[in-house]
Formats: structure tokens, sequence, C-alpha cells
């Protein structure tokens, strides 16, 4: 989709963001920690996808010692599968380059295969498993790594 914008995240942001959080995962972060991830957690960087006035996407990592850790990445349901995932996840990446980041990683759901396929297209490896670590069913995580210099 052309008309994405990609963006560093605002306070302005975070209505948004709480829409498109709250209609992607079984157990979405609450509104203050969004909000303390935005404005006071310094390892933190996020970025928004908007179409118009719309938040249509975000994403977040936090960067530590070296490492970049893909908190959140998610888009709105009526968008997908148009490219701004991919488009958030490379920004991600151009991110972590400008900030000396040697390796990402990431977990993601084993049965969200979609969500593993779009990470592999960009370089993430899995790497291993994280036995039970959803707490709404105790499903396992993929723990992915991709290597950035």
């Amino acid at each position: 989709m052309k008309d994405v914008e990609i963006f560093n995240a605002t306070p302005e942001c975070i209505d948004g963001i709480m829409i498109v959080e709250n209609l992607s995962f079984r157990i979405p972060w609450s509104r203050n920690s969004i909000t303390d991830e935005i404005t006071k957690n310094s390892f933190a960087k996020y970025i928004c996808a908007r179409i118009g006035n719309q938040i249509v996407g975000y994403a977040g990592m936090w960067i530590i010692c070296g490492e970049g850790h893909i908190t959140n990445i998610a888009v709105h349901p009526e968008f997908r599968r148009n490219g701004i995932g991919s488009r958030l996840l490379s920004k991600l990446v151009e991110i972590a380059r400008e900030n000396d980041v040697y390796a990402m990683t990431l977990e993601v759901r084993k049965s969200n295969l979609g969500a593993q396929e779009l990470y592999k297209k960009h370089g993430f490896k899995p790497s291993g498993i994280r036995k039970a670590y959803y707490s709404d069913n105790g499903e396992d995580a993929i723990i992915m790594w991709k290597e950035i210099f």
C-alpha cells in the first residue's frame, strides 16, 4: 500500500495503537503498559503505520546491550496481507542498525505460521522454544533470531 506512512510513535498514537492491540492479541497489553513504553521506557523504540488519520499498525522493540528484542508487531485486521507488517519489520531493522544492534530476537506463537513466515522472509531463524510461554492457553513460543552485522 503506497499511502502508508511509517513514523515514530507519539503519545497521540496511543488510542489508535490500543484499537490495533485489542483486535490483534488474545491477551492485549494494557493502555498503561503501552503508554509507559512510548513515554517512559528509554530502551523502547515504537513505530506506527498510518493511512490518512488512522493507525493501522504498530511495532516496538527494546534495545538493550546491543540486542533488539521485538516486543510487539500488529496490523489492524482490515489492513493485513498488504505489506504493512513487512514495512514495520523493515523499519525496526533499520532502527536497530542505527542503534548499533548486532542481533534481534522475538517470540512468536507456535501456531502463528503467518507471522513466522514473515519473520523468516526478513532473515529471522528459529533458534529455540519457550515451553508454555503464553499464559492464556499454555502454547509454546518459537524463539527467532536475526544477526544484523
